[in-house]
């Protein structure tokens, strides 16, 4: 007979992780339902995602290359990379603060771990993530020439010059296994706090657009330290404040790799300090609201 285990514990909290682990096939099946369902009726199906990837990226290649005199061969696979990685982000937080009450049907019927539903959407966003790496693949071919060998990404004197594609580009695994390891407690953590408290899912979906524009998906550092030290010297300063953005750190330990630029390992050494307090907040959070969350939806 097994010892009574308090509800309230991180013995618990775990237990509750390492079940739904184990049920991969319930959440598996689940988020891949889920992009079916998406896609339900359409010729081509999951393909859209790749195609609207496609279609962005492009479109704000040719237009940030034009306003900045940028070579687009080096900045496309930049841009298309980093939109890529916003779309797994920004999937996780909005849709992660979510996750319960979508699935409340589910939870009050299934007599599962709650953190399987976490799992089903980073599962989902895992998989719109894989569909458009397909993306990345054909503009990687379109435009290796210019990226493997050292680069410039802006066109102006004393720009930073990018080593280009080489084997650093197999540190994008381990980067993207920290990204999907973040992205699990910031769906626990939202996903939970959201089902207590209905406004949050809206204040984040408010936020999320400033996050985006100051994070460089469309624009990258190397413009801004560029522009600064073309006018004022300012560039420097500017880039400090915008290092502020954790989500930064985040793109470029994934991008930086797939596209050979300049990496620094502040951008690991911020990441691994996120995931180690994320995961504290979200196990605490887990062991003292996880059996209320049925009721809160």
């Amino acid at each position: 007979m097994s010892a009574y285990v308090p509800p309230k514990t991180f013995r618990r909290a775990t237990q509750d992780l390492a079940s739904a682990l184990r049920a991969r096939e319930l959440w598996g099946q689940l988020a891949w339902q889920d992009i079916k369902q998406r896609y339900r009726r359409s010729t081509i199906g999951p393909l859209w995602i790749s195609i609207g990837m496609g279609v962005t990226a492009l479109a704000l290649g040719v237009v940030n290359a034009a306003l900045f005199g940028s070579n687009i061969s080096t900045l496309l696979p930049s841009i298309t990379t980093g939109l890529i990685l916003w779309n797994f982000i920004n999937g996780c937080i909005v849709e992660g603060s979510e996750t319960f009450i979508d699935n409340e049907g589910l939870i009050k019927q299934l007599p599962a771990p709650v953190t399987v539903y976490a799992f089903r959407t980073v599962w989902r966003q895992t998989l719109y993530f894989a569909h458009n790496m397909v993306v990345y693949v054909v503009v990687i071919l379109v435009f290796l020439g210019s990226v493997d060998h050292p680069y410039h990404l802006v066109n102006a004197e004393n720009a930073i010059t990018h080593p280009g594609l080489g084997w650093s580009i197999f540190l994008a695994i381990p980067a993207f296994a920290l990204i999907v390891l973040n992205g699990t407690w910031v769906v626990l953590l939202f996903g939970v706090t959201a089902t207590r408290f209905r406004d949050i899912p809206p204040v984040i979906s408010s936020f999320i657009t400033m996050l985006f524009y100051a994070t460089p998906i469309m624009w990258s550092m190397d413009q801004v330290l560029a522009a600064g030290k073309a006018s004022s010297g300012v560039g420097a300063f500017a880039v400090d404040i915008l290092k502020l953005n954790p989500v930064y750190h985040f793109v470029e330990i994934i991008r930086s790799p797939l596209v050979g630029q300049q990496q620094s390992w502040t951008h690991w050494v911020v990441v691994g300090g996120v995931t180690i307090v994320g995961w504290a907040l979200a196990l605490v959070v887990l062991r003292n609201y996880r059996s209320r969350v049925a009721y809160w939806v």
